[in-house]
């Protein structure tokens, strides 16, 4: 008998941790998707990564080059919608826009282990600055160079996403499922200043 109260109040205790953990999430994908909303991101992205997959099988190199040509006004519209994004995240307060570092979901961690979340907000704006500095093509990249770490950005975008959403676990599944990408190898590809701010934001919190 009393194994059988322990199994229950086991239950009980995940059933409720995992009540709590889809509501927590809930308000962060609520909270994302209101500012996702009138943009175009999702589509804009995946125009690009389908678009550029295709462009490095093709055979012919001038015909690689021409299809890698086409998809600048997209790439342009990407980096202009996520610093939009960055900027109106900016307006929302601190406690909201709050992640946790640990690989699981832990309910409002940010109010009683605040040292373990790192702020949304500031990633979002990293994300940008390495978006508009592939897009520019500030390291002079060959076009399929800078379409293979273009990819890499977004990825790392869109991983980011998920984990503000879900959780880092579910971000790094998803980032396999969807791209075959490791988040390590992502993180490996970006370019360097997007990586070291990136890690800097890991390590050390807000900094940039």
């Amino acid at each position: 008998m009393q194994t059988m109260d322990f199994v229950l109040i086991l239950l009980a205790i995940v059933v409720t941790w995992r009540l709590l953990c889809l509501r927590y999430q809930r308000t962060h994908i609520a909270l994302l998707g209101r500012h996702l909303a009138s943009l175009q991101l999702e589509r804009h992205m995946e125009t690009l990564t389908q678009g550029y997959t295709r462009a490095i099988h093709e055979k012919d190199e001038a015909r690689q080059l021409q299809v890698l040509d086409t998809f600048a006004p997209t790439e342009r519209a990407v980096a202009t919608q996520i610093q939009s994004l960055a900027d109106a995240m900016q307006q929302e307060n601190t406690q909201a826009t709050r992640m946790g570092v640990l690989p699981f979901c832990v309910p409002h961690i940010e109010q009683f282990l605040p040292a373990s979340t790192r702020d949304f907000r500031t990633l979002l704006h990293i994300h940008a600055a390495g978006l508009r500095r592939v897009v520019d093509n500030k390291d002079c990249w060959t076009p399929k160079d800078r379409a293979y770490h273009l990819s890499a950005e977004l990825y790392l975008f869109q991983h980011s996403c998920h984990w503000f959403c879900k959780s880092r676990a579910v971000a790094d599944a998803r980032l396999m499922l969807r791209h075959q990408v490791q988040h390590q190898k992502a993180l490996e590809a970006v370019s360097a200043e997007t990586r070291a701010a990136y890690l800097r934001w890991l390590q050390n919190g807000d900094a940039q």
